[in-house]
C-alpha cells in the first residue's frame, strides 16, 4: 500500500478502496468507484459554495488565510504594493515573472496602443439613463466591447489572446470612465497616452481638478488596483474560469467575472461598508448598540471576517497606511473617526476575536475612493478595473491547463422520481 494514497472502507458493502493522494489532494472523480451494485453512477463529494473543493490547479496567486498571507507569484503583497507599478503587477500576473525594464516598457506601449474605445462604443454608454449604476453599464459594455472585435474568438491563437488582454487592460478603464462623465453630465475625457495608467484613469475621471491629480493620489489609486488585482479562486475568478470553459472570447468572461463581483458580498461589499457607517451607525456614540445588535444577528457588520483570512487581510494593513497619506491631501474623512472607534472597539470584544472579525480590504477602500471624490456607485467599477488583470491571467492560465474542461459539476438529485402527466382539467 503506498503511503500516497487513501484507504476508504466502504461500511454498506465492506469493501475497501485505495485512492491516489496528489499534491496532498484526491481526485473527486476516484470516488466513483465506490457503489453499492454496478448500476449505480459511484459516489460524489457535495460541497455546496465550493467551500472545500479544489477546481484548478494554479500557480497565480497563494493565500493563507490564517496567517493573513497573500502573495502574487510567490511575492508579498506588501512589497508589490509599496514598490510596483500596476502594469508591472498586471505583467507579473499575466506571464509569471517581473518583467524586465525592456518587457515592462513594451507591456506598457502595447497598452497604450489600445487606448482608445472603437468609434461606436461612446454612443452606446451614452444611451444608458444617467442614473443608471456604473456596475450594470460595465457588465455590458464590456460584454459589448467584443462585438467590436470578432477575431477574439480565435482564442487557439496567443498572438490575438495577447492582443485581447492589452485590450482589456487598456479599455475596461476608459469604458468605467466616459460613463461616469456621462452620469455627471460632464463632457467626456480623452485619454491621454502622455500619463502613466493611472493618472490617465484618474485625469479621465477628473479632468480640470488639480486636487484629485494630485501625484500622492495616483500613487494611492495605484496601490488600491494593485491590492485588488488578484485574490485566488473567488466568486467572480472561479466565474471567469468556469465562462471561458466554454471557450467564450475574453470579453464575455470579463463581463461575466463582472457580473458577479458586482454583488454585495463581492466587490459591492465596499458601497455597504459606507451605508453601514452612514445610515446605520451615524456617530461614534451609537457604536456600541450597533455592535450589540451584531451580536443579536440584528444588524451585519460589513468589512469585517473574510471567507479566507482568519486574521487581519493584508491588505487592509496597507490600506490603512494608504489611507493616512490619502487624508493628508483630502481632509479627514467624516466617516473615518467611526470607522477607527468601530475597529478598536470590535477587535477588543471577545465576541469579534473569536469569530475572526478583523477589518477585511473592504473597510477602508471605500473610504478612501470617498476622500477622493468618488461617488459610491463608482467603487466596485474601481475594483473591476484594477481586478480585470487578475481575470485575465486565471483564464490564460486556465487556457494552458490540459486538466482543463467545459465546467459541468455534478448535483445531488432530491426531486421527484418519476410522475405521470395530469392533463390540466384533471389537476
Amino acid at each position: 500500500m503506498s503511503k500516497d494514497s487513501l484507504s476508504i472502507t466502504d461500511n454498506r458493502t465492506g469493501k475497501s478502496y485505495e485512492i491516489d493522494i496528489d499534491d496532498g489532494n484526491i481526485r473527486a472523480k476516484q470516488l466513483r468507484q465506490i457503489k453499492v451494485n454496478d448500476d449505480e453512477f459511484g459516489m460524489m463529494s457535495y460541497d455546496p459554495s465550493y467551500e472545500n473543493t479544489a477546481s484548478c490547479k494554479s500557480s497565480v496567486t497563494y493565500i493563507d488565510g490564517d496567517n493573513g498571507i497573500l502573495r502574487y507569484r510567490g511575492y508579498p503583497i506588501e512589497q508589490l504594493a509599496e514598490n510596483s507599478s500596476q502594469l508591472e503587477v498586471s505583467k507579473l500576473l499575466i506571464d509569471g515573472e517581473l518583467p524586465s525594464k525592456t518587457d515592462l516598457d513594451k507591456f506598457i506601449s502595447d497598452i497604450k496602443e489600445f487606448n482608445e474605445l472603437p468609434s461606436g462604443m461612446e454612443s452606446i454608454i451614452k444611451s444608458f439613463p444617467k442614473d443608471s449604476h456604473p456596475m450594470g453599464v460595465l457588465v455590458s459594455t464590456i460584454a459589448a466591447l467584443g462585438t467590436f472585435y470578432p477575431e477574439s474568438k480565435n482564442i487557439q491563437s496567443e498572438e490575438e489572446n495577447y492582443k485581447n488582454i492589452c485590450r482589456l487592460i487598456a479599455q475596461v478603464p476608459i469604458l468605467a470612465a466616459y460613463f461616469y462623465r456621462h452620469s455627471q453630465g460632464l463632457e467626456i475625457v480623452q485619454p491621454d497616452n502622455s500619463l502613466s495608467y493611472s493618472q490617465n484613469f484618474l485625469n479621465m475621471l477628473f479632468k480640470g481638478d488639480d486636487k484629485k491629480l494630485n501625484p500622492d493620489l495616483v500613487d494611492a489609486m495605484d496601490t488600491l488596483l494593485i491590492l485588488h488585482a488578484d485574490h485566488e479562486q473567488n466568486c467572480s475568478a472561479s466565474v471567469m474560469r468556469g465562462t471561458g470553459s466554454s471557450e467564450s472570447d475574453p470579453y464575455s468572461s470579463v463581463a461575466a467575472a463582472a457580473a458577479a463581483l458586482y454583488g454585495p458580498l463581492h466587490g459591492g461589499a465596499n458601497e455597504a461598508v459606507l451605508e453601514m457607517l452612514s445610515k446605520e451607525i451615524k456617530t461614534v456614540e451609537n457604536i456600541p448598540s450597533f455592535l450589540e445588535s451584531v451580536q443579536k444577528k440584528e444588524a451585519l457588520l460589513m468589512g469585517f471576517g473574510h471567507r479566507v483570512y482568519k486574521s487581519y487581510d493584508p491588505r487592509a494593513k496597507y490600506l490603512k497606511i494608504a489611507a493616512d497619506k490619502v487624508f493628508e491631501i483630502t481632509g479627514t474623512n467624516p466617516l473615518l473617526d467611526i470607522a477607527l472607534k468601530l475597529e478598536s472597539i470590535a477587535l477588543s470584544e471577545d465576541y469579534f476575536k473569536a469569530r475572526n472579525l478583523y477589518p477585511n480590504v473592504d473597510f477602508y477602500s471605500g473610504l478612501i475612493y470617498e476622500s477622493m471624490g468618488i461617488p459610491t456607485p463608482m467603487f466596485t467599477v474601481l475594483f473591476a478595473v484594477g481586478r480585470t488583470p487578475g481575470w485575465l491571467a486565471q483564464w490564460k492560465e486556465f487556457l494552458n491547463d490540459k486538466d482543463q474542461k467545459i465546467a459541468r459539476p455534478r448535483q445531488v438529485y432530491t426531486g421527484y422520481d418519476y410522475r405521470d402527466y395530469l392533463p390540466l382539467e384533471s389537476r
